[in-house]
């Protein structure tokens, strides 16, 4: 990859990862609810699956899933259940208000949040068919496609990974705010994840 196609593609990356999506609300939830260290295990895992996506993309499984309406509309149905049972386990989590600082709640254990943050990633049906059609602009035919999609999958990660910090950082600091409003914090998410999760399979 040349450098000046790199940069390009390094500002689009920038782009995509500063628009919202399920994995930096998650990122935004976690923060709040365990702080910026504990949610490094949610940004781990996101950034596992944002890499599976990234080769499924890049080795022609994209192109297959865009062309089959009946893969499609499983995937889709697939990843929208998935994120309206993360939006329940949100929905239902203690209050901020419940928990001493620095404490880690059941529902913090490392596995578990590595799990949401990949599975939040990896089952996205619209981050596949978006990096289907946004890498090949980006591909050189001439060029070692394993090198190029290991440039490309660690430019996305390391950009990715940086904003979802930011964004438990500041989760983190606005945490007595979130202490006065309690539990309405945990619906609102989880009402927005569930949102985002009946709203993919309906999608054209």
């Amino acid at each position: 990859m040349q450098f000046d196609t790199w940069i390009f593609y390094l500002a689009a990356a920038a782009g995509l990862s500063l628009s919202p999506g399920p994995n930096g609300l998650l990122a935004l939830t976690h923060g709040a609810l365990y702080g910026r260290r504990t949610t490094l295990f949610t940004i781990v895992g996101g950034a596992l699956g944002f890499v599976l996506i990234i080769a499924l993309s890049m080795f022609g499984i994209g192109a297959l899933v865009k062309s089959s309406i009946v893969w499609l509309t499983v995937l889709k149905w697939l990843g929208g259940a998935y994120l309206v049972w993360l939006g329940v386990q949100v929905w239902r989590a203690p209050p901020i208000a419940t928990m001493e600082p620095g404490c880690r709640p059941s529902q913090a254990q490392p596995w578990s949040l590595f799990r949401q943050g990949a599975l939040s990633a990896a089952t996205n049906p619209k981050g596949l068919l978006f990096f289907s059609a946004f890498l090949p602009q980006f591909i050189d035919p001439g060029r070692s496609l394993a090198t190029q999609f290991a440039v490309m999958a660690a430019s996305f990660v390391v950009v990715e990974s940086l904003t979802e910090y930011m964004l438990a950082s500041a989760a983190n600091r606005i945490r007595p705010w979130l202490v006065r409003v309690g539990r309405r914090f945990n619906r609102v998410c989880g009402g927005v994840f569930a949102a985002i999760g009946l709203a993919l399979p309906l999608r054209a």
